[in-house]
């Protein structure tokens, strides 16, 4: 039985085709995702993008279309500027729930109408339409992709719950995980995208840019704690010019400025921390951190300055097939809950 799955994200769009068993026969990736939609008004580009992707995977798998078992796609397919808008569901919400709602899709023009296709829905955090305000905006969120992720990690019987996971990608996503694995809700911030747009459209990206790679595992606590510290007495914007002075006035080697504005942007997340915490209710000891391992090594690093090395218990997903792995993992999981896949 081959599956394939697809997580559409705001930038990228990534494809696997597998076995029931979750052993990965084909992967492939765009830089396409809903971020063409929302600047072109259009989602062609997209749809272009996901057929293509999926006629590759066959001539690379040499798989019939009579080869495939089904679809199941997570992320930003399902919102207003993806495929299809698909509701959210409420949190808190079991893994029973997110299988219980697959959602089939059909168009013809993308995938082969014979392909069962299903989307997975995101989540929002709780709240009374009838009632809300807007004194409430900072109580509500929503992901999508990140559901699937998170039943692909819980799938590890020894991941430690509860936990806050913390996923950085073009957004950082908080989201709690109470010890039944249920998602209660998250927490979501920019920064990813903050970091683009410093790079190609301030003058910051004139002190990070550099035909030259350099080392990507330097790490130096002192640039950690100026960010921290200066997150807390100064703000996040006047420490952005920080990184400017450490270019034109210190010459401070390339590898230093862009640790200094990982820290930064990593220092103005964790400020969420407090606000979380209130909104899902229980206050976390255990962290999980998916991302590239310069960013997750800044988080792990302020996190445990934060709220202490005896309190914070910090793991890291940072290897990138594992990473996408997680989403593959979940999407079988979640199928398999819902009687799509049958378990041997």
């Amino acid at each position: 039985m081959n599956i394939i799955t697809i997580d559409c994200g705001t930038t990228n769009s990534r494809i696997s085709v597998v076995d029931s068993k979750a052993r990965l026969l084909y992967h492939a990736s765009a830089r396409v995702g809903v971020r063409d939609t929302a600047i072109s008004g259009s989602n062609k580009t997209l749809k272009e993008a996901l057929r293509s992707l999926f006629e590759q995977a066959l001539y690379e798998t040499k798989f019939q279309i009579s080869d495939i078992h089904c679809i199941l796609s997570s992320g930003m397919i399902s919102s207003e500027i993806g495929l299809q808008e698909v509701p959210h569901l409420w949190a808190p919400c079991s893994m029973d729930a997110l299988a219980g709602n697959l959602h089939p899709y059909v168009d013809s023009t993308i995938f082969p109408a014979s392909i069962p296709v299903y989307f997975i829905r995101g989540i929002k955090n709780a709240f009374d339409p009838a009632s809300v305000q807007l004194q409430d905006l900072n109580t509500l969120d929503f992901m999508r992709g990140e559901e699937t992720q998170i039943a692909g990690l819980l799938e590890n019987s020894k991941v430690p719950v509860p936990c806050c996971v913390i996923v950085l990608s073009s957004h950082t996503k908080f989201i709690a995980v109470d010890a039944q694995r249920t998602i209660l809700g998250s927490a979501t911030t920019l920064s990813g995208q903050l970091y683009d747009a410093l790079l190609k459209e301030t003058i910051i990206g004139k002190s990070l840019s550099a035909e030259a790679e350099e080392d990507g595992d330097f790490f130096d606590t002192r640039i950690a704690e100026i960010a921290k510290n200066e997150i807390e007495t100064s703000g996040f914007l006047r420490g952005l010019l920080l990184v400017r002075f450490m270019d034109t006035l210190l010459q401070a080697p390339l590898r230093e400025r862009r640790l200094l504005i990982e820290s930064l942007i990593a220092a103005e997340d964790l400020c969420t921390l407090p606000s979380f915490e209130r909104l899902v209710g229980q206050t976390n000891q255990s962290f999980i951190l998916i991302g590239q391992p310069q960013r997750c090594r800044v988080y792990e690093y302020l996190l445990q300055q934060i709220l202490g090395h005896s309190h914070c218990s910090v793991q890291c997903v940072t290897e990138p097939d594992e990473i996408d792995m997680l989403s593959v993992r979940g999407a079988l999981v979640i199928a398999k809950k819902a009687g799509i896949i049958q378990t041997n």
